[in-house]
């Protein structure tokens, strides 16, 4: 029989009120510590999402962002300010030195890479859940085929204006993403921050929501999992949970096991950016830059910065950031052949 008593002495002080909630306690508390979480994306959601987790005690929490801070970022997303966009630091880097200064012993990864179909398997290696903090369909149904080829929980959510929307997916038991939205929608069909903002409140609902659903999983006991869909709006004060379907049969992912996203087989060299009038380009794998060479070949054609992540040179009107794994985003174009153009003419590779 387990003395509970002697069984709270070996969970860390810090942790005393969450281990007091019944739904969690002691045992619960260490199943977290044992655990580990990632982030994928590390704006409002992610900010939050990272926050919460490191905060909880999770053990190891891993944090995944392609993009730097920017000061429109401020707004919302709570782990950044204006120093971390005045020197163009990468979000997955800002965010992991201040949650270490938050909790000390939870293991923090922040990652300045992009997710796709090639480092997918490399950057959510070890996941206990997966939380979604993404921008774009493409990138959740890559999640999706990964999380149900490799029987990885994982909680979707996405917010735009006042509205939000969240809930989990337990490959096996519940529908996956491509049973509930069956088709990519078309580029341009459905709002986004870009084209009607967003509101700070809901973020931090919808990130709230979704570490809920995690820490439910986290702690082993799926069962109290939301089976619906929460739906949220802030604004018109509405509250709902939604039914979802039920899994189909003829789903491509998890019904067929067609893993199309995964296999690379709908990948783009090409990411349009929410919000940001800019592209990211992605190089060749295996690509390695040497941004001091590279800063010195474009110091003479525009204004260049430089730190130990990335590179920003300012040129014929556009914004390049260039990370050293030779991937970079053109800012002041939001088309892909033009951003194309630009870092064939400046970066090369």
């Amino acid at each position: 029989m387990v003395d509970e008593a002697h069984d709270d002495l070996m969970v860390p002080a810090r942790y005393s009120r969450q281990v007091l909630f019944d739904g969690l306690a002691a045992r619960g508390q260490r199943a977290l510590i044992d655990a580990t979480a990632v982030v994928v994306g590390c704006g409002g959601l992610g900010c939050m999402q990272a926050t919460l987790l490191v905060r909880a005690g999770v053990g190891r929490v891993r944090i995944i962002d392609r993009d730097l801070v920017e000061e429109s970022n401020l707004q919302r997303q709570v782990l950044f300010d204006e120093v971390d966009a005045r020197e163009l630091r990468p979000k997955a880097a800002a965010a992991a030195e201040r949650l270490r200064s938050a909790n000390s012993l939870v293991d923090i990864e922040g990652l300045v890479e992009d997710l796709n179909s090639v480092s997918v398997g490399r950057l959510l290696e070890g996941a206990d859940v997966i939380i979604d903090a993404t921008d774009n369909f493409d990138t959740r149904y890559l999640l999706n085929d990964y999380a149900v080829a490799t029987g990885t929980p994982w909680v979707y959510g996405a917010c735009v204006s006042s509205y939000g929307a969240a809930f989990a997916i337990l490959p096996g038991e519940t529908p996956c993403l491509r049973c509930v939205f069956p088709h990519v929608p078309p580029s341009g069909a459905a709002a986004s921050c870009d084209t009607a903002g967003v509101l700070g409140p809901i973020v931090g609902v919808v990130a709230s929501l979704q570490v809920a659903e995690a820490l439910k999983l986290l702690s082993g006991q799926p069962q109290m999992v939301n089976r619906r869909m929460a739906v949220v709006d802030v604004w018109t004060n509405e509250l709902e949970t939604v039914e979802l379907p039920a899994r189909h049969p003829r789903c491509p992912c998890c019904g067929q096991g067609d893993f199309e996203f995964l296999s690379g087989g709908r990948a783009s060299e090409t990411t349009s950016l929410c919000g940001r009038n800019a592209v990211q380009v992605r190089a060749r794998p295996g690509t390695s830059l040497d941004l001091e060479t590279l800063a010195a070949r474009l110091a003479p054609l525009g204004s260049v910065e430089r730190n130990r992540f990335l590179l920003r040179a300012s040129i014929d009107h556009y914004a390049l950031t260039v990370f050293p794994d030779g991937r970079a985003i053109v800012a002041g174009t939001d088309d892909p052949a033009i951003a194309e153009s630009v870092y064939a003419r400046y970066v090369g590779t």
